[in-house]
């Protein structure tokens, strides 16, 4: 038996302890979590191209590396992002305005298809495509002060991008309300709404964030990736179509090396020992 769970850790994987310190981001890798900091508070952690290109980096890196388990992303600062980086957007290339959405939609696209779960570090302010990046990661956790807003149409350019990531994550009406007015939520009300999945004192969110990061080190990394590609491809098929494709996907899943382990330690009354296969 176990004594602790750094002991589990170290017996289930090397435990890797990785910095990367540049203008933009902060990583720290330990125990299998990988936290990416955005780390650029003179422009409020704006997603300028550079900025993206940092975190699609981060995001990828060493992604199929069975000793990574959860991505945490965070920020430095009482703003969390800013959104674009609208200095990029001065010039009227249109090319340039096509690469910067293109660059957004990739940077999105890389935390849908983590085989690990993305999990948002809020403690601040989270606007526009800040709110959308936030929106988009797995699990969103945040303090009791933190704000999420969609104002882009303030400043003469709607939240359209923003707006797919918040409208599949709340209700519509108050999607919209976010995109229209511009008003921003609170913690408590991104809660309601179902768009933040925790909301705890700032002193507290550290902590939380790692209880949630060790429930999720203890189980199958590739059963985790299993379930959460196919949670992504049911998500917007009909019904009859996501549980024809479910049924398959449960029955691939059980016959994996971790699916009969799991089922074997379960039947057998131990602790299951995870091949990640």
């Amino acid at each position: 038996m176990f004594k602790s769970l750094q002991q589990y850790f170290k017996r289930s994987y090397l435990v890797v302890n990785r910095c990367i310190h540049n203008e933009y981001i902060v990583t720290n890798e330990s125990n299998g979590t990988r936290e990416i900091t955005l780390h650029h508070e003179k422009t409020k952690n704006s997603l300028s191209l550079e900025m993206m290109n940092n975190l699609i980096e981060a995001i990828n890196t060493n992604k199929d590396d069975i000793s990574l388990r959860v991505i945490v992303l965070s920020a430095k600062g009482n703003v969390f992002s800013a959104g674009h980086n609208l200095k990029e957007f001065c010039s009227g290339e249109v090319e340039q305005h096509k690469l910067i959405f293109s660059k957004a939609t990739e940077l999105m696209k890389s935390i849908v298809l983590s085989p690990v779960p993305v999990i948002a570090k809020v403690n601040g302010f989270a606007t526009a495509a800040g709110c959308q990046l936030v929106a988009t990661c797995d699990m969103i956790v945040c303090s009791d002060t933190s704000k999420f807003s969609t104002p882009g149409a303030n400043f003469g350019i709607f939240c359209s991008t923003p707006g797919i990531a918040v409208g599949r994550s709340v209700p519509k009406s108050r999607a919209m309300y976010m995109l229209l007015t511009g008003e921003p939520l609170s913690a408590q009300q991104a809660y309601e709404s179902g768009l933040v999945t925790k909301v705890v004192p700032a002193n507290e969110l550290d902590k939380e964030v790692e209880k949630i990061t060790q429930k999720i080190n203890l189980k199958s990394r590739n059963v985790i990736a299993l379930g959460k590609q196919f949670f992504y491809k049911q998500i917007n098929l009909d019904l009859f179509k996501a549980y024809e494709l479910g049924q398959e996907v449960m029955v691939d899943n059980i016959n994996t090396k971790d699916g009969q382990e799991g089922i074997s330690s379960f039947v057998e009354k131990r602790k299951a020992k995870w091949n990640h296969q």
